[in-house]
């Protein structure tokens, strides 16, 4: 097991390499290897933040198998060791470099539409909101505060793109863009998705805030592609600390976000290191994250393979 900036699987196609994860293409598979890398405000930092790849992808796995009976999706297997000898070549330092952090997942066609479901009114909803009164196109209670939970949850789309910089769209266009019936699948599919996890970690004390979903089809067939709840594609809350008219706590990247627009770096060049304690709280915030969801330590990732 190996803490890793970025991975290095030589003999095999490095067909992108984004802010958090390399991606290698295998004709019709695809290995997602999530890093160590961090980003804020579109960059990605000089510093990793040590086994933040290995949780982001055990909580997407561990999701991934709880929504199995909603949605079918691209996973085979999320065990390096089991993957075929073609990818590990039986090496112990490619092993390392996938141990725990790794998917191998079918290839599919995706559907570049982003489907957001929002069941607080938190980021560029609220701003939006204070705006026209509404998001994507859906109007909205009037006087509803900053974090405050809305009446259902709602479906508001983003256009996707390559270059990470998405665009909320209205109902309307992405059905111009896709079709009605796909809409209506998606939306139907994304709010029983986010419905189902918000119930589960309400139970164990979290908020699931809003959440993004990507979709795709393997032949005819309707899939959850990329990942899946992790603190990196969803807001989480803690039950204790919400409180309507104020931006919670998040389990994510916040104290790297906060770090960083406490000091004099313009966002426009790059971004400065961090130091070791904020690189600490973060990770430790990711480990709360991971705990407080699975039901299980962070340490216990590593049992079976120790």
């Amino acid at each position: 097991m190996l803490i890793i900036k970025d991975s290095d699987i030589s003999h095999l196609n490095l067909r992108n390499r984004g802010k958090v994860r390399d991606i290698y293409d295998m004709d019709d598979r695809l290995l997602f290897v999530t890093t160590d890398r961090i980003s804020a405000f579109d960059y990605v930092l000089p510093q990793i933040i040590p086994f933040k790849g290995i949780i982001l992808n055990q909580i997407a796995q561990y999701w991934f198998e709880q929504t199995e009976y909603i949605v079918p999706n691209h996973v085979i297997s999320a065990s390096a060791w089991d993957y075929p000898r073609e990818i590990t070549r039986g090496d112990e330092h490619t092993i390392g470099q996938l141990a725990f952090r790794s998917l191998l997942a079918k290839k599919a066609r995706r559907i570049d539409i982003e489907c957001v479901v929002r069941g607080y009114l938190a980021g560029s909803g609220y701003a939006e909101y204070k705006r026209t009164g509404g998001v994507c196109g859906q109007m909205l209670p009037k006087g509803l505060a900053k974090a405050e939970k809305l009446p259902e949850p709602i479906f508001t789309p983003a256009s996707k793109s390559d270059t990470g910089h998405d665009e909320n769209i209205s109902f309307e266009k992405m059905a111009d863009m896709i079709g009605s019936e796909l809409v209506e699948r998606l939306r139907t599919l994304s709010i029983q998705l986010y419905a189902f996890a918000a119930e589960k970690v309400d139970k164990c004390g979290l908020i699931l805030a809003d959440t993004k979903f990507e979709f795709g089809f393997i032949n005819d067939q309707l899939v959850l592609i990329d990942e899946i709840f992790t603190p990196d594609s969803s807001r989480y809350w803690s039950k204790d600390t919400y409180e309507p008219g104020k931006s919670p706590p998040s389990f994510d990247k916040q104290f790297v976000r906060d770090y960083l627009s406490g000091t004099d770096w313009d966002k426009n060049s790059e971004p400065p290191s961090l130091p070791v304690h904020i690189v600490a709280s973060t990770l430790s915030k990711y480990i709360e994250a991971y705990e407080k969801i699975s039901g299980q330590s962070f340490a216990a990732i590593f049992k079976d393979k120790a």
